[in-house]
């Protein structure tokens, strides 16, 4: 039997490169490349394009769309990385866990959108409080990140560990304070929401690793809810999801909570924090930023695509 052939399109970028790693150590496919010297030229590129049976997108938005055009085998299957179809009618939106059904639209489509890594956390978190209703579609959501500078990718990158003038002395930066991250769309889209949620994010002087941080009011929520009843909710929501896992309000709270825990994997935790006599939440997701959040991810839905198991 042929093993289903790869092609990572933009595997010199930081998520083509973690994919690229991850796929040479699998013995079910067969990984297509570009020699050094040929990757940017339209017609080598576009003949692997052709000849896949999944090219998986690791560019630019521009640059995404620019591949999709050149494919036109119908055959052809795409999983794109980038911001620029999330929200697409046509694309289906690559979070496995979001729906009981996703993972049946993943395996059935032909174009998959990798979600963003600081929405992956967000959504994880809201869309099944607002399809409980716990949380009105109508409700206004504030949410804060902080990934590692990998997120920003090369140039961030080279800010935070190069040697020249370019170098940060910088431990921790708030940016996108225009409050319209790329992001803001599909996690108002794929959460369930009425409104793009108030969205501020931060990058911290380590690798990789993310939290996404949501607090609640309780008492401007329309209905009456305790933080206990949230998380049965997101547990019974993520209960047969063995990538996610939920913890318990009534734990003790950690003295502090690290953005590296979950480095290197395709698991997520979610943690609900209670103040019941102030009636305050605080919703947290932990990912790392490069695997749950974007080249893990994209494998994920890889296997469920091509129905291959994983190894």
């Amino acid at each position: 039997m042929n093993k289903p052939r790869v092609f990572i399109d933009g595997e010199a970028g930081t998520t083509g490169l973690q994919i690229g790693e991850q796929l040479r150590l699998r013995d079910d496919i067969q990984l297509l490349g570009l020699p050094k010297e040929t990757r940017k030229d339209p017609e080598a590129r576009r003949a692997l394009l052709n000849e896949a049976d999944l090219a998986i997108l690791c560019l630019p938005d521009d640059a995404a769309r620019e591949s999709v055009a050149l494919i036109k085998n119908p055959a052809v299957r795409v999983i794109d990385a980038s911001t620029a179809h999330r929200v697409h009618p046509d694309w289906v939106y690559g979070f496995p866990e979001l729906t009981p059904g996703q993972p049946e639209k993943i395996k059935a489509g032909r174009f998959v959108a990798n979600p963003g890594c600081y929405a992956t956390g967000a959504i994880a978190l809201l869309r099944p409080l607002v399809d409980a209703g716990v949380i009105p579609r109508e409700q206004r959501i504030a949410i804060h990140g902080v990934s590692g500078y990998s997120g920003g990718g090369r140039k961030l990158i080279e800010a935070f560990e190069g040697e020249g003038p370019d170098r940060t002395s910088d431990r921790y930066r708030l940016y996108a304070l225009e409050l319209s991250h790329k992001h803001l769309d599909e996690m108002r889209e794929y959460s369930g929401l009425a409104e793009r949620p108030l969205f501020w994010p931060a990058v911290g002087a380590f690798r990789q690793g993310m939290l996404v941080q949501i607090p609640l009011h309780l008492g401007l929520l329309p209905s009456p809810v305790a933080g206990t009843e949230i998380y049965r909710v997101l547990q019974d929501h993520y209960r047969d999801q063995p990538l996610i896992h939920v913890g318990s309000p009534d734990a003790t709270p950690p003295a502090a909570l690290a953005p590296e825990a979950l480095n290197d994997s395709n698991s997520m935790e979610l943690f609900v924090f209670e103040n019941r006599k102030l009636r305050h939440v605080l919703l947290v997701a932990r990912l790392d930023n490069l695997g749950k959040g974007a080249s893990r991810a994209a494998v994920q839905n890889m296997d469920l695509m091509l129905g291959l198991s994983g190894n």
